[in-house]
């Protein structure tokens, strides 16, 4: 079917209302629920497929993380979509203010290949719940789970409803030239320039999760061991093809050898002397991918790991060293296992180091220092991230996710995400029985007066 076909019959649904009663979207959210958990070993075995991801992990970042975001947003919805009284101020009496929450209509979600089920799906959730309409845009680069995707979504929904549309650049230009009521795209930065310029030509609105080059600031304070586990977890999962990922490390020159010594010996207990070996450590999802990040590596900044396998498309987790802000592993996202170091000798000179460059996606601080701790939050501006750990801001559905300037706008998970997928619609209700004479011409002095009164 031509996208330009599911969309008119998406929008001709959605004018139906079957997409508006609270009871059908829970209904809805309950049938979908199911069918993860019946599809959990396909998908699974999908994500080991394109990205080389173990079962666990799969469980863990993807398959577990939506199941929970699932069952938060069906537990509260009815609440999050009730009706809204608000005050009514004297100038309006005698009235009632209230506010309700509509859906969009017909929504677009556009997910990325780095977690190919947790990005795509997640989204569509808080679509749903908001009553919308949705079409889901799986990457080109994880085919298989883009396949698992789209069987999953038509054993529960009819097209009409929610439709998967694979495919590349030409389907994603396709998709772009539609009129779409909302847009949310997870992706890079160009790619989401080019979105927010197509949305722009009706105006839709937009949700865009980014990335960037997310810093992670370890003081002389920092409880050295449990800095190297978190950050070693944060920077190598999914072989640093993460989001929010630590980025590049930034450590104060005094603990700087002795954090090193003990991040090396982490990474090796984690994932083993020969991680290349290591049958629950993922690959790089693509040759291209793959050769960018071997030109990233300066050998003579290496001091641990980097070593790769072309034909299985894996790099080892590396540290580099010594490295400076005009590396080239500093000008780009890295997006892979490449942990660049840089020191600092006073606390101040790191956060100068972070505002001098893009608003980060996440941002990181390992300290014990509650003086730096306030001061970090207070003057280094980012999308979100944690205090003494790595990337676990995102896996809760209690708090929004998203980013800031270069690193996007709009928030989702939970509430946020119902919120995201709904305009808030307020209405100020009048009663008849009593209308103040004070707006109506002709004016005089006394209701000069009295409206100076009321407005002040």
């Amino acid at each position: 079917m031509e996208i330009s076909d599911i969309v008119k019959r998406q929008r001709a649904y959605f004018d139906t209302g079957a997409t508006r009663d609270v009871g059908a979207r829970l209904s809805a959210l309950k049938r979908l629920g199911q069918a993860i958990r019946a599809h959990e070993q396909r998908l699974c075995s999908a994500m080991e497929q394109d990205l080389g991801k173990s079962a666990s992990e799969s469980y863990m970042c993807e398959v577990g993380l939506t199941l929970s975001e699932l069952s938060y947003q069906r537990k509260h919805l009815k609440r999050w979509a009730r009706l809204k009284y608000r005050g009514t101020d004297l100038t309006n009496f005698h009235g009632r203010s209230f506010s309700l929450r509509e859906p969009y209509g017909c929504v677009l979600v556009m997910s990325p290949w780095n977690y190919p089920f947790l990005l795509c799906v997640e989204p569509m959730i808080g679509a749903i719940a908001a009553g919308n309409c949705c079409v889901l845009k799986p990457s080109a680069y994880s085919p298989a789970t883009s396949a698992a995707i789209r069987e999953l979504v038509q054993e529960v929904f009819p097209e009409e409803y929610v439709a998967v549309v694979e495919g590349g650049r030409a389907e994603n230009s396709a998709l772009l030239e539609e009129r779409f009521d909302y847009i949310f795209f997870t992706g890079g930065v160009t790619v989401g320039k080019l979105v927010m310029e197509k949305a722009a030509a009706h105006l839709t609105p937009v949700t865009l999760e980014l990335g960037g080059k997310s810093p992670c600031i370890v003081d002389r304070t920092a409880d050295l061991k449990l800095a190297a586990a978190r950050i070693a977890f944060g920077k190598y999962l999914n072989c640093g093809q993460t989001c929010v990922a630590p980025d590049y490390l930034l450590i104060e020159g005094s603990v700087k050898e002795a954090f090193l010594e003990q991040f090396i010996r982490t990474v090796k207990r984690m994932y083993g002397e020969k991680p290349l070996e290591n049958g629950n450590y993922g690959k790089i999802v693509n040759r291209k991918h793959f050769d960018r990040l071997q030109g990233l590596m300066d050998p003579e900044k290496l001091i641990y790991g980097g070593e790769a396998d072309p034909e299985r498309l894996r790099i080892a987790p590396a540290v580099m060293d010594n490295v400076t802000g005009e590396d080239a592993v500093m000008q780009e996202e890295i997006f892979g296992p490449i942990l660049p170091v840089l020191t600092f000798d006073e606390i101040g000179q790191a956060f100068d180091f972070v505002r001098g460059r893009e608003k980060p996606l996440a941002a990181y601080l390992f300290t014990r220092n509650k003086n730096t701790e306030k001061r970090f939050l207070e003057t280094v501006s980012f999308g979100g991230g944690c205090v003494n750990d790595t990337i676990m801001h995102l896996a809760t559905s209690r708090m929004g996710f998203g980013g800031v300037g270069n690193s996007g706008m709009g928030s989702y998970h939970g509430r946020k995400s119902f919120e995201t997928f709904t305009h808030e619609k307020n209405v100020l209700k009048k009663y008849g029985w009593i209308d103040m004479p004070l707006r109506y011409q002709p004016y005089n002095g006394k209701k000069d007066r009295l409206i100076r009164m009321f407005l002040k």
